[in-house]
């Protein structure tokens, strides 16, 4: 097996080796980190099949296509399978399978890195797999059945002999459905929370390799242990006070800053004095995404613009930074929407707030991917430049305008309607 090893997917790669060891499914490991090592890892194996994993998001496809087309050059041979995985191979397989991948991986990836490798080793049809799309013989992407969603317990989130630590999921799945979110799409409209022994367990692994930091993986930090939406901060506790026993003195806790986020109405003083108690993060990431009542109801955030405001001054209180994530360009955004986004922004960064900005993305497999991006007008992109200037925002916006515009032609390329193939059509 070579793993074509980038480091913005290396928490879904780190699961996959963790459902293999945990499955005694391992395999002869490379792990390619640009397509030039990658081929070489290929020409120098001695193995009868290698299999060549590919994980990306939507906005990497086009270049990782590229890649792909590099190795092959390089490394044309019978014996390899490439299989790409992740959010963008389960909303838009037809296209993966078109750029030149062999297989692409639709839904959760642990179960069906486990059957494939199994059928591989026993030589059994790829379409016995669940979780694939496969080409058929008119270049149709064929998808097999679904493979199960199991219990977060079932598989760890990083396997432990192989040492690639990395952050603990803690939930995967989202009951908030944001019309620009993969998540709740990919992984489902409700919470599947890993168990407090679960998560100390992967702690004292760590622990025992001298690792003494702790952070996590959720779509809402503040959602743990719950199924609805008012946060469990008694679950919360649970889980924060089991890491901290597990740790030596000298551990450190991070919850609500990166890799994950809390939602605004989550943001109570309750809440911060309890992260108070536990965490080291000095700062919290919350999701606002727009100063515009009208585009939040839109986009189905659940929440408005006020609670926003509230959760900075909250966590400003209890000596968090916070910072704020804003989405410009959202379907249907007004310049008056964009007005009420950029004057709710300088009074967060006036209360202590950093801006971080973003330009929406169609992405594949939510309700917005065939979405129109609003123009964001030279006006709107001067504001957003003084405030990065005076040291109050920051992000890539310009960058996701461009991945924009290429998601956009996609997704007119390959209309949403176009009929699924499944093995049982045939």
């Amino acid at each position: 097996m070579v793993v074509r090893y980038r480091k913005a997917v290396t928490y879904g790669v780190n699961a996959l080796l963790g459902a293999l060891e945990t499955a005694k499914a391992e395999c002869d490991l490379r792990l390619g980190t640009t397509p030039e090592e990658v081929a070489e890892h290929i020409a120098a194996s001695p193995a009868d099949r290698v299999l060549v994993l590919w994980s990306f998001y939507s906005p990497d496809a086009e270049a990782m296509a590229a890649e792909l087309a590099t190795v092959r050059a390089l490394a044309d041979d019978p014996r390899v399978l490439h299989i790409a995985g992740g959010v963008h191979a389960t909303a838009e397989p037809q296209q993966v399978i078109d750029a030149g991948w062999d297989l692409a991986a639709i839904g959760e990836g642990e179960p069906t890195i486990v059957a494939l490798v199994e059928a591989l080793r026993a030589d059994r049809p790829l379409t016995t797999v669940p979780g694939l799309a496969v080409r058929d013989d008119d270049g149709t992407a064929l998808r097999t059945p679904p493979a199960p969603q199991l219990p977060l317990d079932a598989f760890p989130s990083f396997p432990d002999r192989r040492r690639h630590f990395g952050p603990i999921e803690i939930t995967r799945g989202c009951v908030y459905t944001c019309r620009f979110c993969q998540t709740p799409f990919m992984f489902g409209g409700r919470f599947r929370h890993r168990s407090v022994d679960s998560v100390r367990e992967h702690v004292r692994r760590m622990a025992a390799h001298g690792l003494r930091d702790v952070r996590f993986i959720t779509p809402t930090s503040l959602s743990y242990g719950t199924q609805g939406p008012e946060p469990a901060l008694d679950a919360v506790e649970e889980l924060l006070a089991g890491v901290k026993e597990e740790l030596p003195a000298n551990g450190r806790v991070f919850f609500g800053s990166f890799p994950s986020e809390i939602r605004p109405e989550h943001v109570t003083p309750e809440a911060m004095r309890l992260l108070k108690r536990y965490v080291a993060n000095d700062n919290i990431i919350i999701g606002a995404q727009s100063g515009s009542d009208r585009v939040l109801a839109a986009a189905g955030r659940g929440h408005g613009s006020e609670p926003v405001r509230d959760a900075v001054r909250i966590a400003v209180e209890h000596d968090f930074r916070p910072n704020v994530d804003f989405i410009f360009g959202l379907p249907g955004e007004s310049p008056e929407d964009q007005d009420a986004s950029l004057r709710l922004a300088a009074d967060l960064a006036d209360l202590g707030a950093r801006i971080h900005t973003h330009t929406f993305m169609p992405l594949p497999g939510t309700p917005w991917r065939d979405a129109e991006p609003a123009f964001i007008p030279l006006a709107t992109m001067r504001e957003l430049d003084r405030l990065a200037q005076r040291g109050d925002a920051y992000g890539h916006w310009r960058k996701q305008a461009e991945h924009a515009t290429r998601l956009a032609e996609a997704a007119k390329a390959y209309p949403r309607r176009a009929r699924r193939r499944r093995t049982t059509d045939r």
